[in-house]
């Protein structure tokens, strides 16, 4: 294939970007922002928009949901848990 041809994008390749964890990882990550715009929008008493949650929660809360997401994922039992700021053994 030349480099300006594109591959169909089949139902088997997108169930493998689904399962891929990079994939798996960029959602869990949106929906932190998406978490932290709904909170810093309420705080505020308006629609902040997503570029600017999304600006704000890398600046204040990427590195060290990162670190928390990689221990947690680390230690198999802390795995199930959806958030790395859930108390161990509690859900949402």
């Amino acid at each position: 294939m030349t480099p300006n041809s594109k591959e169909p994008v089949t139902a088997s390749s997108r169930e493998f970007v689904k399962q891929s964890s990079l994939y798996q990882e960029f959602l869990a990550e949106r929906e932190e922002i998406l978490k932290h715009k709904w909170l810093e929008s309420e705080r505020l008493g308006y629609d902040i928009g997503f570029e600017r949650a999304l600006l704000d929660w890398i600046r204040k809360h990427r590195e060290g949901w990162r670190a928390a997401r990689r221990q947690n994922l680390s230690v198999p039992w802390a795995a199930a848990s959806a958030s790395p700021f859930t108390p161990a053994g509690k859900q949402h």
